[in-house]
Parts: structure tokens; C-alpha cells; sequence
């Protein structure tokens, strides 16, 4: 129940600000083009700054009142923890909004703003289907665990570019890992249901025709969100099972970006970021090489359309990952 009331209370403050959020962002400029609307119109990105601040709000709500003797969630350590790596994230990305600090920082950063995460994990291996726990030590605390964050958060960020698309998908997992953690009674609950309420609240502004776009901020914080989810509850499995389908979309990105190499004469492999929608309404994008072009690839669908499909593989998924203890 006090979770519930704690993903309402996100999604409220996050949804009363935004309107404020969208107009100031607009005004000083923060706009980037939609590309799959027919008169490419601008529009206010960045929104995804709310995200991260209602979960500092929150958490400072919660420590407040515990100071003057009301305590409505005893926090952890893993719970204080794993919203300072959200917050790192984030953080990272606002500055990235409107400085942009290069490709390789991009890369690498987020493996140390994972690192804190360690400090307090209470477990050091992983479970294994068939294989039982495998102790790894301070290989899984330095290496396997903030790697594991990194690689979920730049899975989050390059599985998106429709209208509602990353913000659906990110409230989809969110829900999954709450859910999970609620039944098992671990992993960053607090922390993960903060980010679920205000999810869901950029989701109304953010679904098609979108109002504002996340930017990397919101990218960022809802992927380290995910990813320490995983991590502090010990789903390292069930979480890979819910992300194949982020998997194979890197993976396809992969073997495009190989080809492009291999034949950068051929048209077929051409590095492109965005299709464009016909006068009907329907996408029309430039290869099948990235999950969610596949679909608008073979058949005239709409963004909106091809966004419920990414939905429904994603829930498939992480349905599968529910019983999955590990």
C-alpha cells in the first residue's frame, strides 16, 4: 500500500510540473526536432530533468521527516546508494543537455558513477540456471555490477526515438523490477517507485504526439534506474531476460555498424539516425536494421502503432522474468 502511495505521489508531482517544465525549456531554446511528424516541428526536450528531480525530492522528503521522528520508509543503505547512482546518471546527463562532453565520456563514465553500488551490495556472485550461486568476489563488486549498470543504461538510450517510446518501455521494467522486488522483499524498492510514478507521469506528455522529449538526462536516469534495480535485487538474470529485446537491438546496431565498415560504398548499410512518415500517416524508414524499424520496414504502420508493438515484446518478456528468482 505505502508503495502504491509513494508512485501516486511521484507521478503527481511530476505531472503538475511539467506543463511549467515545457514552457521554460521552450523559452530558453531546448528543442529538438520530431522527425516522424510530418512539418518536423520543435519540440521542447530535456523533460526529463523531473525524473531526476523527483527522486531527489523524495528521498530528502522521506529523510526530513525521519529527523523530526516520522518515519514512513526506513531506508537502506543499498536504498541511499542506489539513488546516488540515479542521481550521478542524471546528473551526467543534464550536463551532457547542454554541454556535450564527447563520445568517450559518454562511454565510460557511467561505469564509475556505478561503483558506489558496491559498496554496499550484500551479495558478490550470481545465480546461474543450472549452475546454482557463483561466488565471484570483489571481480563481480569492482567489474560485473557497475558494468552490468552501464551496459542497461545505454541499452534504455538507444532503444527509443518514437514518441513514447523509451519513457513506455523504461515504466514497463520499472513495474516488473517493483513487482519483483515487492515479492521477494529486496533490491531498491523505494528508489524504483519513485522513478516509476514520475516515469509514468513524462509518459502522459511524452506519448504520441509528443509535448517534450526526456533529452539525456531523462535517458540516463530512467536506464541507471533500471539497471541498479537489477542489480541491488539480484535479478541479474530475470533482468537479462527482460532486456533481450534491448539486447537485440544493440546487437542489430552492431552488425549494421560492421557492414558500414565492411561496404561503406553500399547504400544499404548507410549510417542513418531518423526514417520519415508518409502523407498517410505511416513510417517509412531506410532499413530493417534496428528493432524498432523492423515492423515499418515491412508493413505501413504508424509510430504510434509501432510504439504499442515495442510494448507488447517488451511486456512478453518481462512476464517470463516474474518467477525468476534470480
Amino acid at each position: 500500500m505505502r508503495i502504491a502511495a509513494l508512485i501516486a505521489a511521484s507521478f503527481i508531482f511530476t505531472f503538475v510540473l511539467m506543463p511549467f517544465v515545457i514552457k521554460r525549456l521552450r523559452d530558453i531554446g531546448m528543442l529538438a526536432i520530431d522527425y516522424y511528424k510530418p512539418d518536423r516541428r520543435k519540440i521542447p526536450t530535456s523533460g526529463g530533468v523531473l525524473i531526476l528531480l523527483s527522486l531527489v525530492v523524495f528521498y530528502a522528503l522521506n529523510g526530513v521527516l525521519a529527523l523530526n521522528g516520522i518515519k514512513l520508509y526506513d531506508l537502506s543503505k543499498i536504498e541511499w546508494y542506489s539513488a546516488l547512482v540515479v542521481i550521478y546518471f542524471g546528473s551526467f546527463g543534464l550536463i551532457d543537455d547542454f554541454w556535450d562532453v564527447g563520445r568517450a565520456a559518454k562511454i565510460f563514465a557511467p561505469f564509475f558513477f556505478s561503483l558506489p553500488l558496491s559498496l554496499v551490495l550484500p551479495y558478490s556472485g550470481v545465480n546461474l540456471p543450472f549452475f546454482g550461486y557463483v561466488e565471484m568476489g570483489e571481480f563481480f563488486l569492482l567489474f560485473v555490477a557497475p558494468l552490468y549498470v552501464m551496459v542497461v543504461s545505454n541499452l534504455i538510450n538507444m532503444h527509443s526515438g518514437f514518441n513514447g517510446m523509451a519513457a513506455g518501455l523504461s515504466a514497463i521494467l520499472m513495474l516488473t523490477l517493483v513487482v519483483k522486488s515487492s515479492m521477494l522483499d529486496r533490491g531498491a524498492i523505494f528508489m524504483l517507485s519513485c522513478a516509476l510514478g514520475a516515469t509514468l507521469a513524462f509518459l502522459w506528455y511524452n506519448r504520441y504526439p509528443s509535448r517534450i522529449f526526456d533529452g539525456n538526462v531523462g535517458a540516463l536516469s530512467m536506464g541507471a534506474a533500471i539497471g541498479v534495480g537489477i542489480i541491488s535485487g539480484g535479478f541479474l538474470v530475470s533482468g537479462f531476460i527482460m532486456l533481450i529485446p534491448h539486447t537485440i537491438n544493440f546487437l542489430m546496431y552492431v552488425y549494421w555498424r560492421i557492414m558500414h565498415k565492411l561496404k561503406p560504398e553500399d547504400d544499404r548499410w548507410k549510417i542513418v539516425k531518423f526514417g520519415r512518415v508518409r502523407d498517410d500517416g505511416t513510417l517509412e524508414v531506410p532499413n530493417n536494421l534496428t528493432l524498432k524499424w523492423v515492423l515499418p520496414y515491412y508493413f505501413r504502420i504508424s509510430e504510434k502503432q509501432a510504439v504499442i508493438a515495442m510494448y507488447a515484446l517488451t511486456t512478453f518478456f518481462c512476464l517470463i522474468s516474474i518467477p525468476i528468482p534470480y
